[in-house]
């Protein structure tokens, strides 16, 4: 069941939009928050609803005084199509180049080196022509497996589990509209993660800089000592932050300064940049750096500069140790279910986070997937049944404490 689930939430479109300044951003979203909230109404779920902003919520009781919260995003990312996901399914996969038959393209072991992890299994991939909406409807159908398992089994101990469906978590909105106080939840998870194992209890912190740079525009015939070129500006700018600090020469734990759009005229130009850091100090020094960087450029260049820097999300990490019973309980549910543990900082940002700050505990689980954002998206399902597993066991351990 969880396959055929799997597969008919991918092909829901469900894409939100980073343009758009309603909630949700995308009508579509309601598409699959009907089926889900029809699906949850089925099982026997209590107050099963939809919210004006897309939100699907439910509650299923349990024999204990806690509850568990179990949270997944039904939009996909606009970075790539998820309009008619048409999903192949390679039965056995041989560790060969897998060929996606609607945009004639190969991916390649060569090129993806993780696939060697999914030989033997059942490996599910778009056609090419769209991303496959594994992020994060692999999630969305373990949590409905896991609820459907407790239905069938109502004899076993468990908290009350809650479940929150949400949209717009790819375009960075998608706890806004969240009313943690109405969800009455102790803790949750967010089931949202990567590659078989990976479990996170900690992400980037994160801010957004934007840099105005005003010129003044003089005809170039007449410009000597005159002309201030915002656009000669902003480029001095720009090479004199650290390049050792751009995204594409980090990894790990290693925080970054990034810039992402960059337009303007002689007159006027702008940089935004997204600044990353797991270190709070260093998120910080990022920060000044920007900022003070803005004020050099200013004297040097006898211009206007004007930063202006907001922060996004911060770690979860400083929210999690009121919880670490949960961390530890997770843990022993992937050991219990033979599940190699992987403890992975997020290098960007998650629902869990926000709901973190929020008040409601977040940590975030596996779902199993690769190469998310687009046309090479993939999963494979034992990877996702080990998810679902991996929940279940949780669920029951945590129906037994005291």
């Amino acid at each position: 069941m969880l396959k055929e689930r799997f597969l008919k939430y991918v092909q829901v479109y469900t894409t939100s939009s980073e343009e758009s300044t309603t909630s949700p951003s995308t009508h579509q979203q309601f598409d699959l928050a009907h089926i889900l909230r029809d699906e949850l109404l089925d099982l026997g779920l209590e107050d099963v609803k939809v919210s004006d902003h897309c939100i699907v919520t439910g509650s299923l009781p349990g024999s204990s005084k806690e509850s568990l919260g179990l949270i997944a995003h039904m939009d996909t990312s606009p970075d790539f199509s998820g309009q008619g996901v048409k999903p192949q399914v390679i039965e056995n996969y041989d560790g060969g180049p897998i060929h996606l038959k609607g945009a004639d393209l190969t991916m390649d072991p060569k090129d993806f080196p993780d696939l060697k992890d999914l030989v033997g299994k059942t490996v599910i991939t778009s056609d090419g022509t769209t991303l496959l909406g594994a992020d994060d409807k692999a999630g969305v159908a373990a949590i409905m497996e896991v609820l459907a398992y407790y239905v069938a089994h109502p004899d076993i101990p468990r908290p009350t589990l809650k479940v929150a469906f949400t949209p717009d978590e790819e375009v960075g909105r998608g706890t806004e509209n969240f009313d943690v106080q109405d969800f009455a939840c102790d803790y949750a998870l967010t089931v949202d993660g990567g590659g078989l194992g990976e479990f996170s209890i900690e992400n980037f912190n994160a801010a957004s800089a934007t840099v105005t740079i005003q010129g003044l525009n003089i005809h170039p015939g007449s410009a000597k000592d005159k002309m201030v070129n915002a656009l000669d500006i902003a480029t001095d700018f720009h090479q004199a932050l650290p390049v050792a600090q751009r995204p594409q020469h980090t990894e790990g734990r290693e925080g970054f300064i990034h810039l992402h759009t960059f337009s303007g005229t002689i007159e006027e130009a702008q940089l935004n940049y997204i600044i990353r850091d797991f270190d709070p100090d260093l998120f910080q020094e990022k920060k000044d750096l920007i900022q003070k960087l803005g004020d050099f450029m200013a004297e040097k260049h006898h211009s206007q500069i004007q930063v202006e820097i907001k922060d996004s999300y911060y770690n979860m990490k400083e929210k999690l140790d009121k919880v670490d019973f949960l961390i530890q309980e997770v843990l022993k549910a992937m050991e219990e279910n033979s599940v190699p543990v992987r403890l992975e900082p997020i290098r960007g940002g998650t629902d869990g986070a926000m709901l973190s700050y929020m008040g409601l505990p977040c940590p975030n689980l596996f779902t199993g997937g690769h190469h998310f954002h687009g046309r090479y998206e993939c999963i494979a399902l034992e990877d996702l049944q080990k998810a679902r597993d991996v929940l279940i066991s949780l669920v029951a351990s945590l129906g037994q404490r005291k």
